[in-house]
């Protein structure tokens, strides 16, 4: 089902960088709030936000929610945020993940340096940012939806996840990293039907590498890549993201292959 973005709402975890800044930007330029959910935003967020707030002249206005989402009482508290804000929520993207980091990472066992994961924490942070995070904020966003006054086929709702080529495909370099992405894949495919029962269409996009800080602010992540890899840039993605709430079908196309451990990709569409 097809969602207009004029006057609707958003929620955006990690929308402080990356591919969420830029779906963030692209989702204000259509007149839809933002609720941008990270722990700190980069400047040009900040910028973002500012240019936005609720004494600004712009048509769509945006506000900062300081959120930690491996806490589940931080994902409960951007919901309840965007219902006093703007009224509630339209579009809920749960983007926020990390590759695979120094600090919960399957080559770096917890209680080794330089592995934050603690033995005795019984979890590794990967997951809870990658998966966990995703699953409970949709789990959030269809309860917030079905309880909305106005919740009616003819008001359409939206999540939109992100995944990642790894969910197709198993670079060697990132076994948790790629678990948690297979795991969004299968977690979307079966959401399916919402859309047709409820008019909660929930989807995903699977780019693959990306120009963001996550990849270029980490020299460790950058020696995966090879020269010939194909960059694609965090713009064309939320465009797709874009594309995917305001069109009932999208046809995206991109050019995947793979040696070893080593990705590449393209970024061409039909």
């Amino acid at each position: 089902m097809a969602l207009s973005l004029t006057g609707k709402t958003a929620i955006i975890t990690g929308a402080g960088s990356g591919i969420n800044l830029s779906f963030a930007r692209a989702l204000l330029s259509k007149h839809c709030n933002v609720l941008f959910a990270d722990l700190v935003l980069r400047p040009e967020a900040q910028e973002l936000v500012s240019s936005h707030a609720n004494n600004s002249q712009s048509p769509a206005k945006a506000v900062f929610q300081k959120t930690d989402v491996r806490d589940w009482q931080h994902l409960e508290r951007m919901f309840h945020v965007a219902r006093k804000d703007f009224g509630g929520a339209d579009i809920v993207c749960p983007g926020a993940g990390v590759y695979e980091p120094p600090f919960s990472n399957f080559w770096h066992p917890p209680g080794k340096t330089p592995s934050k994961d603690s033995p005795a924490s019984n979890r590794y942070a990967i997951l809870d940012i990658n998966l966990t995070h995703p699953i409970r904020t949709t789990q959030l966003a269809i309860s917030h939806f079905l309880s909305s006054s106005d919740n009616k086929k003819s008001s359409p709702k939206a999540i939109v996840h992100i995944s990642s080529i790894a969910g197709q495909l198993t670079p060697f370099s990132g076994p948790i990293y790629n678990a948690t992405k297979h795991g969004i894949n299968g977690f979307v495919r079966s959401l399916a039907p919402l859309d047709s029962q409820l008019g909660i269409k929930v989807t995903g996009v699977a780019p693959g590498v990306i120009k963001t800080p996550l990849w270029t602010e980490a020299p460790e992540k950058l020696k995966l890549i090879a020269s010939d890899d194909v960059w694609v840039t965090p713009e064309f993605v939320a465009d797709v993201m874009v594309s995917l709430i305001e069109n009932k079908t999208v046809h995206v196309s991109a050019g995947l292959s793979a040696t070893g451990s080593r990705l590449s990709s393209g970024d061409s569409r039909e």
